[in-house]
C-alpha cells in the first residue's frame, strides 16, 4: 500500500531515549520529525539542534497532540508516564511507538491496548532486542529444529551499570518503576517468551535490596540524579549521589511456567563488575547459549564436557545504537504505519512481559508465593496478533 502523504512525527519525551526518533527523520523519503515535548528545557534545545530551528517544541505534551498534521508519536518519556502519554496520543488519533516497558502495571497495559483496539489504531512496542542479530539467530536455530522442541530456558543478567543507571534517579522508587524485574527485566522476559514460544502463566520470585540501601550518600529530592555510567564508580559501595528513595531490589530471581509447558528462569543482579546477558535454551535434542553478546554455541551431540560447543556462530553487531537494533526497529515502525507492513514486536507480548515482571515482584515481596498471570482479552489479543509477521 503506497504512502499518500508525508508522515509527520512528534516525540513525547524528547530527551534521553527520545534520541531514538533521529532514526525516523528522513524528509527526503517523506518522513519528518516536526515536534517535541519535554519538561527539561535542555532536552528541547537539543531537539531543535537535531531537527532544525523551526521544529515545534513545548513543555506540555497536550499541545503537541493538538497538532492536526501529526500522524504518529514516539512516547519515550519515563516509564511511569507511558500509560498517560500513550492513551492520550491514541485518543488524539495518532499511531504510537511506545518505548518498553508498556506501562508499570498490568492494568495500565490493558488500558493502552483497549484504547488502541477501540479506535483501531496502530500501537508499536519498542522491544528492540527482537531486532538484535544475536537474538534473531537464536530464534532461527530454534525454528530450524537445531535443538528439537524447546522445554526450558533461562537468562542471567549481569547489570554491571545498575548502580549508575537505576539507583540514582526515579528507577529506584517503586512508585515510579514498580520493580527492576519489570523495568529492566521486561526485555529479557520478552526474549525468553519469544525464544520459548509462549507467555508466562505462573510465576514466583525471591530477591532483595542487599547492597545499595547501605549507601547513605543521597542527592537532594529537588535534584535530577546523575545516571551516567562511569568506570571509576567501583566498587559498588563507593557510589555517591544515590536517589533519596530506594525501595526496589538490587538482586532478583524469578521462575516461570509458560502457557505451553516450558519452564524458564530469570536472574538479575545490579552490582556485578561486568554487564551482559546470558541466555540458555534447552530442547529435546540439544541446547544453545550465547557465551558473549556476539557468539552463540550449539550443543547437539552427547558429551561429558565440551565448553566449546559442537558448533559456534559469531555475529558481530551492526553499526548503530544497541547493536543496530534501534535503526531496524524504527524502520519497521515507519513501514508499519505508512504501508501496513507486518511487525516483529508485539503489543500483546509486551503486555505479558510486564505482567510477568509485576507478578514476580508481588511474589518476591510476599515470601515467594506462586502467582498466576492475568490473561488478556482474546478479542484484543487477536486484533494485535493480526499485524504480526509469521515465521
Amino acid at each position: 500500500m503506497p504512502a499518500t502523504k508525508e508522515l509527520r512525527i512528534g516525540v513525547i519525551g524528547a530527551g534521553g531515549r527520545g534520541a531514538l526518533a533521529r532514526n525516523a527523520h528522513h524528509p527526503e523519503d517523506g518522513v519528518r520529525v516536526v515536534a517535541g515535548a519535554d519538561t527539561n528545557p535542555a532536552a528541547l534545545a537539543r531537539f531543535k539542534l537535531d531537527f532544525g530551528p523551526d521544529v515545534f517544541v513545548t513543555d506540555d505534551y497536550r499541545r503537541l497532540l493538538a497538532l492536526k498534521d501529526i500522524g504518529a508519536v514516539f512516547v519515550t518519556s519515563p516509564d511511569f508516564l507511558h500509560e498517560e502519554h500513550a492513551v492520550a496520543a491514541l485518543k488524539a488519533g495518532k499511531a504510537v511507538y511506545l518505548e518498553k516497558p508498556m506501562a508499570i502495571t498490568v492494568r495500565g497495559c490493558d488500558r493502552i491496548l483497549r484504547t488502541a483496539f477501540e479506535r483501531k489504531l496502530k500501537l508499536y512496542l519498542g522491544h528492540n532486542m527482537r531486532h538484535m542479530r544475536l537474538i534473531r539467530k537464536m530464534r532461527e536455530l530454534i525454528l530450524d529444529g537445531a535443538i528439537g522442541q524447546v522445554k526450558a530456558g533461562w537468562c542471567r543478567h549481569f547489570v554491571g551499570y545498575g548502580g549508575d543507571a537505576f539507583f540514582k534517579d526515579w528507577h529506584a522508587d517503586r512508585s515510579k518503576s514498580t520493580s527492576l524485574l519489570l523495568q529492566k527485566g521486561a526485555h529479557d522476559i520478552d526474549v525468553l517468551h519469544w525464544l520459548c514460544g509462549g507467555y508466562t502463566a505462573r510465576v514466583n520470585a525471591l530477591g532483595g535490596l542487599v547492597l545499595y540501601d547501605r549507601i547513605k550518600d543521597r542527592h537532594s529530592p529537588k535534584e535530577r540524579g546523575d545516571a551516567s555510567w562511569r568506570m571509576e564508580n567501583w566498587p559498588p559501595l563507593s557510589q555517591k549521589g544515590l536517589n533519596p528513595v530506594i525501595d526496589v531490589e538490587d538482586v532478583s530471581m524469578m521462575l516461570m511456567q509458560l502457557d505451553n509447558g516450558v519452564f524458564a528462569s530469570y536472574q538479575q543482579c545490579h552490582f556485578t563488575p561486568d554487564g551482559w546477558r546470558n541466555y540458555t535454551i534447552i530442547g529435546t535434542e540439544g541446547r544453545i547459549e550465547n557465551v558473549t553478546e556476539d557468539c552463540i554455541k550449539l550443543w547437539n551431540r552427547r558429551t561429558h564436557c565440551n565448553p566449546f560447543g559442537d558448533e559456534q556462530f559469531y555475529l558481530p553487531p551492526l553499526s548503530g545504537s544497541h547493536g543496530g537494533s534501534d535503526l531496524s526497529i524504527v524502520a519497521e515502525f515507519i513501514e508499519h504505519v505508512r504501508f501496513g507492513k507486518k511487525v516483529t514486536t508485539s503489543p500483546v507480548a509486551a503486555r505479558y512481559s510486564v505482567a510477568a515482571g509485576c507478578m514476580a515482584a508481588h511474589s518476591l515481596r510476599h515470601g515467594g508465593i506462586p502467582v498466576n498471570i492475568p490473561k488478556l482479552s482474546p478479542k484484543i489479543a487477536a486484533y494485535f496478533d493480526a499485524a504480526l509477521a509469521r515465521d
